[in-house]
């Protein structure tokens, strides 16, 4: 008999797949959406870093002039003492957090937000950064990492840089003990065996050297032992264009 699928084990909740929140040091955002924030800016301090086992880059913790204290993810070049400013009238600098509408065309930013005052949810991996493309009245389009062109409300709120700990994949880990400690201290399971690297009767893609070997959509009430790769999906595969003698002009 063979093994239960990945995605079975994983949703039975063994300690093996357990990711315990308490190794996470913060949960990174930004402060709350105020009036204050909206019209004018806030400053404070650097005053200290910190690595998260849950991110990849390290986070720098920020005190504010009201004494309020906010973990930021941390720039390219930020230093202990350096001066951090968030609101509308910042200055555009590393570090700083400024709604997109005041943030000119080319610049740099990272922890972008979705909808104004949702923290942050865009390019916050180390080494990552997007860039400001236009304004148009209330919208602004910006260049993810992907290069994908994301047209995002000017009220949302990003930060000014490049995040920190670029280069990070270009050093080897050559053993994998290495590897596999280290994402334990990332809080990460390693290493994930492919279906197609399985035997038939632990994976629907394994015994066929490598590769699926049959159909990969399945059904949205496929049962859980084959309810593996693509689900309920209308089309898979690269959608190839078609030149207009191909078409044919209907003459």
């Amino acid at each position: 008999m063979g093994k239960k699928l990945i995605q079975q084990r994983l949703g039975k909740g063994s300690p093996s797949f357990r990711r315990p929140s308490s190794r996470c040091k913060a949960d990174v955002e930004y402060r709350s959406l105020d009036e204050f924030e909206k019209s004018g800016k806030l400053s404070g301090e650097v005053i200290g870093f910190v690595d998260d086992p849950a991110r990849s880059a390290l986070l720098m913790e920020v005190k504010f002039e009201n004494n309020e204290s906010n973990m930021l993810i941390a720039p390219e070049g930020a230093m202990i003492g350096d001066r951090i400013e968030v609101g509308a009238v910042a200055e555009v600098r590393a570090g700083n957090v400024l709604p997109l509408n005041s943030i000119p065309d080319g610049m740099p930013v990272y922890d972008i937000e979705i909808t104004p005052g949702d923290g942050g949810k865009l390019v916050r991996s180390s080494g990552t950064t997007a860039f400001v493309v236009s304004h148009e009245e209330r919208l602004v389009t910006v260049r993810l990492p992907s290069k994908k062109l994301k047209v995002l409300d000017g009220r949302c709120r990003a930060e000014v840089g490049v995040i920190c700990g670029g280069g990070r994949l270009e050093k080897p880990f050559l053993k994998a003990g290495k590897r596999f400690y280290a994402m334990g201290a990332m809080n990460r399971r390693w290493p994930n065996v492919r279906g197609v690297a399985m035997n038939p009767y632990n994976h629907p893609f394994g015994g066929k050297e490598h590769h699926k070997g049959r159909p990969s959509p399945v059904s949205r009430s496929t049962p859980p032992g084959r309810k593996v790769g693509h689900l309920a999906s209308r089309r898979t595969g690269r959608r190839r264009g078609k030149s207009s003698e191909d078409r044919g002009t209907g003459e």
